[in-house]
């Protein structure tokens, strides 16, 4: 009795290694994903008349749009009121953008991935890459707004470079986690972004914490937005605005938590993203 072939089914495994094997080799070339993010930056630019000007006015609209109109609400000048939008947009804005990304990663490097390109810590640290092009097009925006303020905190600098490393952490883990589940289900990149306009409005980027006293249940509810808890962190000492106990601590719990989580996720399921795009 003659053996029976081989069926060839396209797919190769993804490389062997947990994920934190394979970050330390997407860390040590990163020609793949650092230079194909910044290229569709710039493609995106190119496509239009005005060029990079459109990377620009999201911010624009999200500081001094919405800022203009909801300063009066709060009895506040544009000029108090901008820096207090533009943060927290930017932060904000940083994080969906990895997490809205993350959701279809895969199935949009679908042809590198059955290609061979199977290192999916690569698609990952793109979705990131992208986030922080991203981010870096708010700058302009923020530091005007900044020096329309009266009043910053030039000591609360010195914790946004501790703020912005615990908030990419938490991307990248988030990120793990949740392009998993978009390459196993389709549509869960569409319910992301449609959540986003509801975390967006439970965050307090255009209006202040203050006015959902933590014994409330409102308050209660809204601190349960992970959301709420970078944008203050980052925010509240930049402008000397309070930044309570209960934020350093969620945020400490859910980068464990979430750490831990992704890493045993990834070692299961990765295996299986080609077989689901």
């Amino acid at each position: 009795m003659g053996e029976v072939g081989a069926v060839d089914t396209g797919l190769r495994p993804v490389q062997s290694g947990g994920l934190w094997r394979q970050f330390g080799e997407s860390m040590r070339q990163p020609e793949f994903w650092a230079l194909s993010s910044w290229l569709d930056t710039i493609v995106r630019a190119r496509r239009s008349r005005f060029g990079i000007l459109w990377l620009l006015a999201p911010s624009v609209v999200y500081v001094f749009g919405l800022g203009s109109f909801f300063a009066g609400m709060h009895g506040r000048s544009l000029m108090q009121f901008a820096a207090h939008v533009a943060l927290g947009a930017m932060v904000f804005r940083s994080l969906m953008s990895v997490i809205i990304g993350s959701a279809n990663v895969f199935s949009g490097s679908h042809s590198f991935i059955m290609d061979g390109h199977v290192r999916l810590t690569d698609y990952l640290m793109q979705s990131l890459a992208k986030a922080f092009f991203d981010l870096c097009m708010y700058l302009p925006v923020v530091l005007v707004a900044l020096v329309m303020f009266e009043g910053l905190r030039w000591e609360g600098f010195l914790w946004a470079p501790v703020t912005l490393v615990a908030l990419y952490v938490n991307a990248f883990w988030l990120s793990v986690v949740f392009s998993l589940v978009g390459s196993r289900f389709p549509d869960f990149g569409q319910l992301l972004a449609n959540v986003s306009i509801f975390l967006f409005l439970l965050t307090p980027i255009i209006w202040y914490p203050d006015q959902m006293p933590a014994d409330s249940p409102r308050g209660q509810f809204m601190r349960l937005n992970p959301f709420y808890h970078f944008v203050t962190l980052f925010r509240g000492p930049i402008l000397g605005e309070r930044v309570e106990q209960l934020s350093i601590i969620y945020i400490v719990i859910m980068t464990v938590t979430g750490l831990a989580l992704a890493t045993f996720l990834y070692r299961r399921y990765a295996r299986y993203v080609p077989l689901w795009i």
